[in-house]
């Protein structure tokens, strides 16, 4: 039997998507049994909504003020304290496991697996490389325990019609006192999240100002869709940094991604490859994204966004 945990992500009052994809990934293993561990100040509500995850098997809350934040520095001790009964040990390739999952691993002195997006068998896995040019296969000893990111783009998210039983646990380890939090910076906006929306649209380096993105959100809004844009957008300064999509951003598999003054990097093509369908507009013809693209536009995106606002605004 293998015995998986998957490391829930929320924040504070939802479980992040991520998890479910996690689940999912974890079911593909033969012969295994998953649990959910929920860390957090106060955990009934969330526990009870991992309970409903299909294919979970046990949630294990994890109470305490300590758990407030989900500070990497604090959980990976606990997880370690909870590891033994484990053969793999899951958290989602995001910020939040990105953060977390080395220090897991670091604790239990194995190597840990990145981005893994496709089960071979219960040790052997496909991991994507050189900006998803090249991938991977890795096998593991079948004496090592498997600590892993799960490429959430790669899956889809496990439906909620379950209930699966709840175990509330504590401990008294001894956590490090050398990471605090301070406080929270974020920007605040009502649009989906980039890595769980259903629709994308993202605006490149031609929207050329800040001002100019302007309709890149009115065509979001009217889509109901998330925002992004380009690394050239962010590093030219139109958008902040958590709205980056790609390679050194955020990886994401909407099912309808727009792709707006973007010329097509590699490392743009990168984030965007399991997207369900791509919609590229360019004025460049021979750009890049267009020999990705389920659609292509060629035109000046100044003209055709407000054209189509004005169509899907009806």
């Amino acid at each position: 039997m293998n015995k998986i945990l998957v490391i829930a992500e929320h924040n504070g009052t939802e479980i992040n998507g991520s998890t479910n994809k996690c689940v999912t990934c974890a079911s593909k293993i033969e012969n295994c049994e998953i649990d959910v561990v929920v860390f957090s100040k106060n955990g009934d509500i969330l526990a009870s909504k991992a309970a409903k995850i299909d294919g979970v098997n046990k949630v294990i809350k994890i109470d305490g003020d300590i758990n407030e934040f989900s500070l990497a520095a604090i959980i990976a001790p606990q997880i370690k304290h909870i590891s033994s009964d484990y053969s793999h040990i899951f958290g989602p390739s995001t910020t939040f496991g990105k953060d977390l999952m080395p220090r897991v691993a670091a604790l239990l002195d194995t190597n840990q697996i990145s981005d893994i997006m496709e089960v071979i068998t219960s040790h052997s896995f496909k991991r994507p490389t050189y900006a998803g040019n090249a991938i991977l296969t890795i096998e593991v000893a079948k004496s090592e325990k498997i600590i892993a990111t799960i490429r959430t783009a790669s899956f889809t998210a496990a439906e909620n019609n379950n209930n699966a039983n709840i175990d509330t646990v504590s401990h008294d380890i001894q956590l490090p006192d050398h990471t605090k939090y301070i406080s929270l910076q974020s920007g605040k906006s009502d649009r989906p999240d980039l890595q769980t929306a259903k629709k994308v649209v993202s605006g490149g380096r031609a929207l050329a100002s800040e001002e100019n993105f302007k309709i890149i959100y009115e065509l979001a809004d009217s889509l109901g869709a998330g925002a992004g844009a380009s690394r050239a957008a962010v590093d030219a300064g139109y958008v902040p940094n958590e709205m980056q999509v790609g390679q050194t951003g955020k990886i994401i598999a909407p099912d309808l991604y727009l792709a707006i003054g973007i010329s097509g990097a590699i490392q743009h093509l990168t984030g965007i490859k399991d997207a369900g369908t791509i919609v590229a507009i360019n004025k460049d013809e021979d750009a890049p994204i267009f020999e990705v693209a389920d659609i292509g536009l060629v035109g000046d995106l100044f003209k055709i966004i407000p054209e189509l606002k004005a169509a899907l605004d009806g």
